[in-house]
């Protein structure tokens, strides 16, 4: 397993627990930033997906920090970031989202398939038969 990847990756798990963090405080800011109606609503909701942002941020760091492989959460959290992906995706075909918001797809696309390699070189034998 490449060191820089795991650098990467605990760069990756800090950049979603910030950016869900920011998305629980000022939920108006992030959607005004990739172009969405502002609503209490929308507010509402994008600060409940901000807090799992948080949450699958801090289990990706955890599982990247502990003595052992943690291959379950990190597997989780790659399926999360290509969730993401497909979700804001579809917001922008939909027009909910700018054009803009292809960015945080893009994002979220690359660092779940750098999740998903590392899990790769971590899944247990079961996994491999």
């Amino acid at each position: 397993m490449s060191r820089n990847l795991v650098l990467a990756l605990k760069a990756i798990a800090v950049l979603t627990i910030l950016s869900g963090l920011l998305q629980v405080v000022k939920p108006q800011w992030v959607l005004a930033v990739v172009g969405a109606e502002i609503t209490a609503t929308s507010k509402h909701f994008f600060g409940i997906v901000g807090m799992f942002m948080a949450l699958f941020g801090g289990m990706l760091w955890q599982a990247l920090v502990a003595e052992r492989p943690q291959p379950l959460p990190v597997f989780w959290c790659g399926l999360q970031k290509l969730g993401a992906t497909v979700a804001v995706g579809l917001g922008v075909s939909r027009d909910l989202f700018s054009w803009l918001a292809l960015g945080v797809a893009g994002f979220d696309l690359f660092s779940g398939a750098l999740i998903l390699a590392y899990w790769w070189t971590i899944r247990g034998p079961s996994a491999r038969a």
